[in-house]
């Protein structure tokens, strides 16, 4: 019995490690699958610009900029508004963008206490006033989009809590996904917003995974095949969510964006460089489209200056008032060469590099060289364009550099460096970045969700099973060497082996699956009910995502800690039944026993107290996670300690060194 129970977990843990080592393989190699070879051997569409040479002069060129995550506050941070009026006012005077995505969030919608969340009018009349104030929508394109925070605790598109609709400058027009084209020099772009809010929108921490309904889908295809139709060559794809955080009705958005080979780049915000773990947050996608994340203007005072230039993407983030700022243009940086949507022969063949140069006094010096060369004087193509010429053939092969170096009246000065490759060489994009934007967040929460679930019902399930075997004889008692793991599967044992723990634990657990976790005001004046798997609320159900996050950290934190401390209450009194203590404990003693229950018992009122002040009191009440919870851990930790001696009966027996097994009595 013992032997084919270790094959069996031994052979499950194998599969599950494989289907881990596959899925972690796949990430790494994503970089070098998709368009990584030669543009001879990866050019895989006809060249848009036909004849056309990169030279001398501002043709077929546009830039753009990209802010993200703006996060205006009612409660905190002035100084964030006031930056925002310099960027409106100062950045785009400068840089004189064509166009300006703003890829969500635009305000914080968070309560003063950091718990609640509701829309505050007041925090759209500042971004309105902003606007109006900079004269914004004169100077440029301005395309702004909601975010999950710009959609906590909105019933709907037509919901009077729908600031975005009254005060942005695109939600008057458009309710969900829209296009603007802008047409520059004869070329003409096409800029798709990607509407991925839920609807109705939950208060958070809810709303944090987005979702595209089958007619969204249908909406976004339609926006693009009328592009194609009015002779687009060129489409940047923007939204709030990265596409990991997207769960897309049929075919994933991924694919969606990769079905277009128009289609160069999709930018995102919304992760806020993850706490500054993962700060270029870049990758190029199997569908064979760039996705770039953007780091938020709340807290790093991020936006990002971008370039097509004869249908090569160029970029540089940058952080606000950090002048001038450069963008090489041609070459483009290797790192982000796409042979399968953009002609990258037209660096070899072109005459001159090509940079943008900004800042808010004018350029007055612009240097240049490739690899160890001398420095080179730029001469200007446009206003601010730079241009030198150059020889292409003498760096076909392998990696190089290009290095600028530019001053402004004021005397500021920017170098930048930068690795160019016109032979296809790779640069690969960091691991943690490419496992951020090409997984799927949800089934990672799921993952965590159901490890932290197994590894609470499993040992619990295998030891009660091999227990009941023992005690009918069909099984032999359990004799392990290694007394690490003998203590920890005897404690395990003397839980599953007692009746009022372990069915209880059995039956929350499975709760878990099939229950409602919550009946809350998921809305203001909208009641719903979360389940694992999902949201019902006024008649519509919103696929599971979060939840199992929320379900995660309640086991992880309290719950499976607490199965152990059960089980070494009870190993502690078998302990002494077989041994009896000398002399009684004092009371320090008894309480550091208790404290581990303590804590992470604290730790369950904590969680409990968020849930109620993101919720109200209904929630607290009818809340089996995390109200109901607490009272069965209280009832099992008072069960463990005091219940009688002889429910142990049965599992002491196992583990004693008597022969004769006593009858079940618990």
């Amino acid at each position: 019995m013992g032997f084919t129970k270790s094959a069996v977990l031994f052979l499950i843990l194998i599969i599950i490690c494989s289907v881990f080592v596959a899925n972690v393989s796949n990430l790494i190699n994503a970089s070098g699958n998709v368009a990584r070879s030669g543009p001879e051997e990866g050019y895989a569409r006809e060249a848009r610009q036909s004849g056309a040479r990169i030279g001398n002069n501002t043709d077929h060129l546009m830039w753009f900029l990209q802010i993200s995550d703006l996060h205006i506050s009612m409660f905190r941070d002035e100084e964030r508004i006031r930056n925002l009026g310099d960027f409106m006012h100062r950045t785009i005077s400068a840089v004189k963008p064509t166009v300006v995505v703003v890829s969500g969030d635009l305000t914080d919608a968070r309560s003063l206490n950091h718990l609640g969340s509701e829309q505050f009018e007041g925090e759209w009349k500042i971004y309105k006033k902003l606007l109006q104030e900079h004269n914004v929508t004169s100077k440029t394109a301005w395309l702004d989009l909601r975010g999950n925070h710009d959609n906590f605790n909105v019933a709907g598109r037509n919901s009077s809590s729908n600031f975005f609709h009254k005060y942005s400058v695109q939600g008057s027009a458009h309710s969900r996904s829209y296009m603007h084209q802008v047409e520059k020099a004869g070329d003409k772009y096409t800029f798709l917003a990607v509407d991925a809010c839920l609807e109705p929108g939950p208060k958070r921490p809810y709303n944090f995974i987005g979702m595209l309904t089958a007619d969204e889908v249908h909406n976004i295809e339609r926006l693009m095949e009328e592009a194609r139709r009015t002779g687009s060559k060129y489409t940047v794809w923007f939204g709030h969510y990265p596409t990991s955080c997207i769960l897309t009705a049929g075919a994933g958005i991924r694919d969606v964006i990769g079905r277009h080979e128009e289609g160069l780049v999709y930018l995102c915000g919304h992760l806020h460089t993850m706490g500054g773990m993962v700060k270029r947050m870049y990758t190029l996608q199997n569908a064979g489209f760039l996705e770039l994340e953007l780091g938020d203007w709340k807290d790093n005072r991020l936006f990002r200056l971008a370039a097509i230039d004869h249908g090569m993407f160029s970029f540089v983030d940058v952080h606000h008032n950090e002048w001038p700022i450069v963008l090489v243009t041609n070459p483009k940086d290797a790192t982000f060469n796409n042979p399968l949507r953009e002609d990258i022969r037209l660096q070899v063949e072109s005459t001159h590099i090509r940079l943008l140069a900004f800042s808010v006094a004018p350029i007055v010096e612009c240097r240049i060289r490739v690899d160890s060369e001398p420095f080179g004087v730029c001469d200007r193509a446009g206003e601010g364009v730079f241009v030198a010429k150059w020889e292409p053939v003498r760096y076909r092969d392998g990696l190089h550099h290009v290095e600028v170096l530019v001053k402004d009246a004021d005397g500021r000065e920017k170098s930048v460096r930068q690795a160019f490759s016109l032979d296809g060489t790779s640069i690969s994009f960091a691991m943690k970045a490419r496992f951020v934007l090409m997984t799927e967040a949800c089934n990672i929460f799921q993952a965590f969700f159901g490890t932290t679930l197994v590894l609470c019902l499993l040992p619990l399930i295998i030891f009660r099973v091999w227990h009941m075997a023992v005690v009918r004889g069909r099984a032999k008692r359990p004799r392990i060497q290694w007394s690490f793991v003998r203590c920890w599967v005897r404690r395990l044992w003397l839980l599953s082996s007692v009746n009022r723990l372990f069915y209880p634990l059995l039956v929350f657990f499975i709760y878990l699956l099939v229950g409602p976790w919550s009946v809350a005001d998921v809305i203001d004046g909208h009641f719903g009910v979360v389940f694992m798997w999902g949201i019902l609320v006024d008649g519509v159900l919103l696929p599971g995502s979060l939840t199992y996050l929320y379900g995660f950290f309640q086991i992880a934190l309290c719950q499976l800690p607490l199965t152990y401390v059960y089980a070494s209450i009870l190993d502690r009194r078998y302990r002494h039944t077989i041994s009896p203590p000398t002399r009684p404990k004092g009371r320090f003693r008894k309480c550091l026993q208790h404290l581990p229950f303590l804590t992470i018992i604290t730790v369950e009122l904590i969680l409990m107290y968020f849930h109620w002040a993101s919720y109200g009191f209904l929630a607290l009440i009818l809340g089996p996670l995390r109200t109901w919870s607490l009272i069965l851990n209280f009832t099992l930790w008072y069960q463990a300690q005091y219940m009688p001696d002889k429910c142990l009966h049965a599992g002491s027996a196992v583990w004693s060194t008597q022969p004769k097994l006593v009858k079940d009595d618990n």
